[in-house]
């Protein structure tokens, strides 16, 4: 597969007047003592895709590519306001915001009847992430990252501060090559069902989908016995936390093999 090395650059272009008012001001000596937000760490293989994306996500990402982080099975979408070099494909470590975990650390007094997210709930977000910028500024980012996280709440945002490579070691690279070999297998979901050894398939309904109700989420197993891919869009299923799910590994005449297979999800209502 042919590597790709991307300059992604997301920041926006700021007027002379926002760029000198957002570095010349001094924080308050309170504010100045405050430790750093806590940040989310993620470390996986990044990948840059050329699509299209909506204009929200221009403001966030400021053109190039559409950049994730994968680890394990779980995707995250990256924004940054930096430049960064970085290579398809390869591994990486990096630092931000999450922004869904944010807002949800938050809360909401309405339980989401105004709308999920609140657009002071992303103000915080987008500040914390990066602070210094123009209350225009901020509000454009906030808004975009609301655009965002209404049309996917459960596709986790982070708000880049860092990133840094972390190239994969030969004994990672040579797992992964195997297990990519074996071959697949489909399973009934009953059948499946009966395998199970870990994982609530009953959850809680999410803030932004109170009613919820039953889901049919179509996975992979990898013969460890764990979800491996989720081959599904559904938010509802990209809502679960299926690195909590662990099965007998399957095998078949006595070779470790990978199962597609559907897994029944039920919300309960939110009272």
């Amino acid at each position: 597969m042919d590597r790709k090395v991307h300059i992604v650059c997301f920041s926006i272009v700021m007027t002379a007047f926002a760029a000198l008012s957002g570095c010349s001001s001094t924080p308050p000596a309170g504010e100045a003592k405050k430790a750093a937000p806590p940040t989310f760490k993620v470390q996986g293989k990044l990948r840059t895709m050329d699509i299209a994306t909506a204009a929200s996500d221009s403001v966030l990402n400021g053109g190039g590519p559409s950049v994730f982080i994968w680890e394990g099975m779980q995707q995250y979408r990256l924004f940054s306001k930096r430049t960064a070099n970085v290579v398809d494909g390869e591994h990486y470590i990096v630092e931000g915001i999450h922004a869904q975990k944010m807002i949800d650390e938050i809360g909401d007094p309405n339980g989401g009847k105004g709308g999920y997210p609140l657009l002071s709930s992303c103000e915080r977000v987008v500040k914390t992430a990066w602070p210094g910028m123009s209350f225009e500024e901020v509000d454009v980012k906030a808004s975009a990252l609301r655009g965002r996280v209404s049309r996917y709440p459960a596709r986790p945002i982070i708000l880049v501060t860092k990133i840094q490579s972390a190239p994969a070691t030969k004994e990672e690279k040579a797992a992964a090559d195997k297990e990519d070999a074996l071959t697949v297998v489909s399973v009934p979901a009953e059948k499946q069902k009966a395998l199970l050894v870990e994982g609530a398939a009953t959850l809680p309904a999410p803030i932004w989908e109170p009613a919820a109700g039953t889901v049919r989420c179509k996975v992979v197993i990898g013969s460890d016995g764990k979800i491996s891919e989720l081959e599904t869009g559904a938010q509802l299923c990209e809502a679960v936390q299926w690195s909590q799910f662990r099965y007998q590994p399957p095998v078949q005449g006595g070779h470790p093999v990978k199962v597609r297979t559907e897994v029944e999800v039920t919300y309960q209502p939110r009272k």
